[in-house]
């Protein structure tokens, strides 16, 4: 271990948080966790926010100990901001939360609970609901590949066949290993995120979630879904007031992840079509994303 810095601390997780403007629900975010019957410490990893979500929590919370904000000066994306915040984190656990995500206080000591009974484990991800209760289609997937989602398309998602997978029965058991679970909420063992190199830094927002459950598997380790834990996703944040933004990283991860792990991707002309296929889908889009986030920016504004 180079001096200077800390050893890890058995026992204790370590919870990242990407902020990039993500508005008020941060500074509830982080009291969930602090609030934990677990031991942990908080990593905010900042991505140039500007709307004073940063000063309200240092307002709040600042007098913590266990609350660390790491300032990034720019927007790295999530997937380097979480790799800044694991690599100064003390914990032998981490847990990635999206800031506009509320827990209750036992939820990340179920986890290390469900995690011990899983020698191979990689990523643990709970069940994550809207803010009305309703389960989140990315809470359990499969790999979004090109055969999969012509069966999304051909209306054979409900059967399973798609890339989002159906809904789960009450009688059926509560841990089940998937393909992928959500990045809003997700927890790995240090060993696990340090086997991985942690997350892809070339994907900037969107699918990186998906990669490194994939590079997971690829690597022998366990993907594993759990309804009995729920975190609830408020969807806030800064998404509503960029749209456009968020949409042409999440269409460029996409095309990303398709090339890295689809054997379709081998396929010139199914690789073509994908391409068009996805600039098509954005372009369609643009307007009522554009709409959509001016309606948000003039109301954030009126507040």
């Amino acid at each position: 271990m180079s001096p200077g810095i800390p050893a890890m601390t058995a026992g204790r997780t370590s919870v990242i948080v990407v902020a990039a403007d993500s508005g008020v629900g941060l500074v509830d975010c982080i009291g969930d966790v602090l609030a934990s019957t677990a031991d942990v410490e908080v990593l905010v990893s900042d991505n140039a926010s500007s709307d004073g979500s940063i000063a309200a929590l240092e307002a709040r919370y600042g007098s913590d100990p266990r609350l660390k904000i790491l300032r990034n000066h720019s927007n790295l994306g999530f997937g380097p901001g979480a790799n800044r915040a694991a690599a100064v984190a003390l914990g032998d656990a981490f847990f990635l939360l999206n800031p506009d995500c509320r827990i209750a206080p036992h939820v990340i000591t179920h986890l290390r609970d469900l995690a011990t009974s899983v020698p191979t484990l990689g990523i643990l991800g709970p069940r994550i609901v809207d803010a009305n209760g309703k389960v989140e289609t990315a809470t359990r997937r499969h790999d979004p590949t090109f055969k999969r989602a012509i069966a999304t398309l051909t209306g054979r998602d409900g059967a399973g066949q798609g890339i989002s997978m159906p809904p789960r029965k009450p009688e059926q058991a509560s841990e089940e290993p998937v393909d992928a679970v959500s990045g809003a909420a997700m927890w790995l063992p240090r060993h696990a995120y340090e086997m991985l190199h942690g997350f892809d830094e070339t994907y900037f927002l969107h699918c990186e979630d998906l990669d490194l459950c994939r590079r997971a598997r690829d690597n022998g380790l366990a993907v594993i879904y759990v309804d009995a834990v729920e975190v609830v996703h408020a969807k806030g944040g800064s998404s509503r007031h960029r749209p456009v933004f968020v949409a042409w990283h999440k269409h460029r991860g996409m095309w990303r992840w398709f090339r890295q792990h689809d054997p379709a991707a081998r396929n010139p002309f199914i690789a073509a079509l994908v391409a068009v296929g996805l600039c098509a889908h954005f372009l369609a889009t643009l307007p009522l994303r554009w709409f959509s986030g001016v309606k948000a920016r003039q109301q954030k504004a009126a507040a």
